[in-house]
């Protein structure tokens, strides 16, 4: 039994892989191309940049001095930890929430790999509004993530399953 279970969250670790990797690429090749705050204005409205981001979302807690790198790695190794729980629990069961935990599970993972092999994440997608109100830099994890976090948003609105499936 717990051997199918296993098997049917391939896919969704598949897909969480997935996001991971396209993560990875697209952080070293703008790397390889860009030196720190370099900017590549590529539509009005979207840059390409290499920024380090040592807090989490929005720079938050990124000048605390350096506690916060391990800080938000235990909190993102948990995450992964509990998604994958889930996702072995759910994985054949719940497909909106499958997936959905799956792109949060590869951003999860690609944000954590950066803040252990570098201390910082990277980020490189800029958006603005006519180069005066800039959105905080970011990256295919952290898109992955919040698209995640939209479907399951989606999923919660859905027409409920029966009371006991959501265990």
């Amino acid at each position: 039994m717990m051997k199918k279970a296993w098997q049917q969250a391939r896919l969704w670790w598949a897909i969480a892989s997935i996001v991971f990797i396209l993560d990875w690429i697209t952080k070293q090749a703008v790397e390889a191309s860009l030196h720190y705050g370099q900017e590549i204005a590529l539509l009005p409205f979207f840059d390409l940049t290499l920024r380090y981001n040592t807090g989490a979302a929005f720079s938050f807690l990124a000048g605390a001095g350096g506690w916060q790198r391990w800080f938000f790695s235990f909190i993102a190794a948990a995450v992964v930890i509990g998604i994958s729980w889930r996702l072995v629990k759910i994985g054949k069961t719940h497909v909106m929430e499958s997936l959905a935990l799956s792109l949060i599970l590869g951003g999860a993972v690609g944000n954590l790999y950066d803040r252990l092999v570098y201390g910082h994440v990277v980020d490189f997608i800029q958006v603005h509004w006519q180069s005066e109100w800039y959105f905080p830099a970011f990256n295919i994890a952290d898109s992955a993530i919040t698209l995640g976090v939209i479907v399951m948003l989606l999923d919660s609105f859905m027409p409920q399953r029966q009371q006991g499936d959501k265990k």
